[in-house]
């Protein structure tokens, strides 16, 4: 099996004692298995393919939000209703554009992490966050014990 090749600059670190790989860079628990770059781009894949899934989102939503603007054709007046109801349908689309955004920028975060080899450390506490975790959710930048603990403030 062959090894993929680094994509970014940070997949090659020059340290005092030699060349390392991003892989081996990269922070784990003692009680994990380290990661391969195998994994670390697969995990730059998935952000990828999450920045593409979110801007396909945001765009749909432009579109929908456009013709809500407009209105159905044929309509005639101003029913309070339709009008209630367009006013709902507009904000509930923009509220999905606001979040889809806020992904995006997190997936960016976490792509800059990888690049600058700090993906895997906590932003909080600087431990190591578990294999497990970014693997479920490559995004995250805390910790368990530092989301929980910014969840409750």
């Amino acid at each position: 099996m062959a090894k993929s090749s680094p994509k970014s600059p940070a997949a090659k670190r020059t340290t005092a004692s030699g060349t390392t790989s991003a892989a081996e860079a990269t922070p784990n628990r003692a009680a994990e298995d380290p990661w391969t770059d195998a994994e670390l781009a697969g995990i730059r894949q998935q952000l990828a393919a999450d920045i593409e899934a979110l801007n396909a989102e945001i765009t749909q939503a432009a579109e929908h939000l456009d013709q809500l603007e407009v209105g159905p054709a044929g309509t005639s007046g101003d029913d309070p209703v339709d009008s209630g109801a367009r006013a709902y349908d507009r904000e509930n689309e923009l509220s999905l554009v606001r979040n889809a955004r806020q992904m995006i920028q997190q997936c960016e975060e976490a792509v800059a992490r990888l690049d600058d080899g700090s993906y895997g450390t906590c932003a909080s506490c600087g431990e190591p966050i578990p294999k497990l975790r970014l693997q479920a959710f490559p995004r995250a930048s805390l910790c368990i014990a530092c989301k929980q603990r910014s969840e409750r403030h």
